[in-house]
């Protein structure tokens, strides 16, 4: 995951300095030597880390941050304000025309990702925002980039205009937009065409297609895994036609973050949204208050919140919670709580969203549990209906059945059992004190399913 690297540097710089009843000029001084390197090491532009250091130990060593009573937990503070500034501030929302449709020009290199994430934001903006868009298949040089486009609106449901590859960018946009208003559409998703290189041709057509659509959002579309090349290509392309904002793709890859905290800072463009996978509906607004909170291992409350409300079944929720209260919850049930868990996403990245998950040992090869819940799937679901609902009826033989039809192991079908059985008779405990608690006007059911 991005940031990883950068924030298991700041996380133990910060704590060395969490504690500290007194903290001193020369214990800040070294924190930020602590800090810079870790920036720096991250990919950071180096005049952004300057700035940044500069800001922060202005900040730092001033008297009411040294006298007061948790310098440590203050200059924590300072670091984290400062971080969310430097990545701009608050989430930058999607423009909206008063006078629609809305058109949003998706510009960036070859390769960055661009068709895709012209896919992901239409699905986004239907799907968090109930709009109507429309995409667009002006890249008419690379081979297969408009049968791409298609494909993707085929999977979304979602209409694609194109004139095919012999006619002009321009003449497609501007056709484009007359469509949309004929059927209505609130937004027009333009997908140009991306260069391996910028080049005065891409640079002069885009121009053109920026005078006859005025766009009302220019999004550069840049590969986090490149690094500093990110932060030029912003500046080339911001120069010339003006960003509104930027979209990261692939910040769930292995990439030190350092793009994603220098371009704000270098070309005063906001990141207004990130991918996050391959899924079409990987990608997601950016906050910069939250990533910072992420970075210095603070968490991300917030995102794990609204994951829930777009993934889990309310309703399913409600009957689980109801089946729960009865103590007639069943490994059905059970195995339809998994399957909600694991549409979260990630179980390592959820965790990594809890405050204070940094302080878990061993987060990072979490991998294994997620094996752990696809076998405790395959175990459920080679079991018979029967067993699933009554699973004292599983005896030697039966067991034995499950576990070479699951791949598994007897033992491991034994241990599952019983954590559910010692599941079913918390549940139990937790009902009766409900009750008891209702008597008394005070208790209520402590936890939902997931």
């Amino acid at each position: 995951m991005a940031f990883e690297g950068l924030a298991d540097r700041l996380q133990n710089t910060i704590q060395k300095i969490r504690g500290k009843g007194k903290v001193s000029e020369a214990d800040v001084k070294e924190m930020m030597r602590e800090v810079r390197l870790a920036l720096l090491e991250a990919d950071v532009n180096f005049k952004v880390v300057k700035d940044f250091v500069k800001k922060v130990s202005d900040r730092a060593v001033g008297q009411e941050v040294l006298k007061s009573l948790t310098p440590g937990q203050q200059i924590i503070k300072i670091v984290n304000e400062e971080l969310t500034q430097l990545m701009g501030g608050e989430q930058s929302k999607i423009a909206a025309s008063n006078r629609p449709p809305t058109v949003i020009m998706m510009v960036g290199l070859q390769g960055a990702g661009k068709t895709t994430t012209t896919g992901k934001l239409a699905n986004l903006l239907r799907k968090k925002y109930n709009r109507k868009p429309m995409l667009v298949a002006g890249d008419i040089y690379r081979p297969a980039a408009i049968k791409q486009l298609q494909t993707l609106g085929k999977q979304l449901d979602m209409p694609v205009f194109s004139l095919g590859d012999q006619v002009s960018p321009v003449e497609i946009a501007k056709q484009a937009i007359a469509k949309a208003k004929e059927e209505h559409h609130d937004y027009v998703l333009i997908d140009t065409a991306g260069r391996l290189h910028v080049d005065e041709n891409l640079m002069g057509e885009l121009k053109d297609i920026k005078e006859l659509t005025k766009p009302d959002e220019i999004f550069l579309v840049v590969d986090a895994m490149t690094g500093q090349d990110a932060v030029n290509v912003a500046q080339s392309f911001n120069e010339q036609l003006g960003l509104t904002g930027v979209v990261l793709t692939k910040l769930d890859g292995d990439t030190r973050g350092g793009a994603a905290l220098s371009i704000r800072a270098v070309t005063q463009t906001p990141i207004k949204f990130v991918g996050l996978g391959e899924k079409m509906d990987a990608i997601e607004p950016f906050h910069p208050e939250r990533m910072a909170s992420r970075i210095l291992g603070m968490g991300d409350v917030l995102t794990l919140i609204e994951k829930a409300q777009a993934n889990v079944d309310e309703e399913k929720a409600k009957e689980l919670e109801q089946k729960m209260r009865t103590a007639s919850f069943t490994l059905d049930d059970f195995l339809e709580q998994l399957g909600q868990v694991r549409n979260l996403g990630p179980l390592d990245e959820l965790l990594k969203m809890m405050p204070g998950a940094n302080k878990i040992k061993g987060l990072n090869n979490i991998q294994i549990e997620e094996k752990q819940i696809a076998h405790v799937e395959a175990i459920i679901r080679s079991m018979t209906m029967e067993e699933k609902t009554h699973p004292e009826i599983l005896n030697s033989n039966r067991k034995r059945r499950i576990a070479k039809g699951s791949g598994r192991s007897v033992p491991e079908v034994n241990r599952l059992l019983k954590q559910f059985e010692d599941m079913k008779k918390m549940m139990k405990q937790m009902t009766g004190m409900q009750q008891k608690g209702k008597k008394k006007g005070g208790f209520k059911f402590p936890f939902k399913p997931f």
